[in-house]
């Protein structure tokens, strides 16, 4: 099994809508594949950590990196693991409507996101945590 880090930026800011019909996809798709991880989105600002069999998420990857809603994908890690340490498939986002966030299914406010998990290595938890200040910035607690 391995993982892989990527991070880019949306072409175009998604809506809250977008991002339930994202995570809706996502959900179907994974778990045919069994591929699991967490997606971060703030303003434009794209990092998703997937895992899964290196015959599954390598193409995911090729097929996530050509798509046209984002650009500037940068890949941080492909390596080996383990476990997996995102047993369900999940996103954290700033909603921009805060109001209208307590419907959505399956979602994070950025000061929800579980705490890195252990089963990474501390190489691999340093990078989740740079990809996740890089999106979200230090100021995790507040809606913007």
């Amino acid at each position: 099994m391995n993982h892989i880090v990527y991070m880019s930026r949306a072409v175009r800011p998604l809506s809250d809508q977008d991002l339930k019909e994202l995570l809706d996809q996502c959900r179907r798709d994974n778990a045919l594949h069994e591929v699991t991880g967490i997606l971060f989105y703030s303003h434009g600002h794209i990092a998703q950590l997937i895992e899964g069999e290196p015959s599954i998420i390598d193409p995911l990857y090729e097929k996530i990196a050509a798509d046209g809603r984002h650009s500037h994908v940068m890949q941080l890690a492909n390596k080996p693991i383990s476990a997996r340490s995102f047993s369900d498939w999940s996103m954290a986002f700033h909603p921009l409507e805060a109001e209208g966030f307590k419907t959505l299914e399956g979602f994070f406010l950025p000061h929800q996101v579980p705490q890195t998990p252990e089963t990474l290595t501390i190489a691999d938890a340093l990078i989740v945590d740079l990809v996740r200040q890089a999106v979200f910035g230090p100021q995790q607690d507040t809606l913007v």
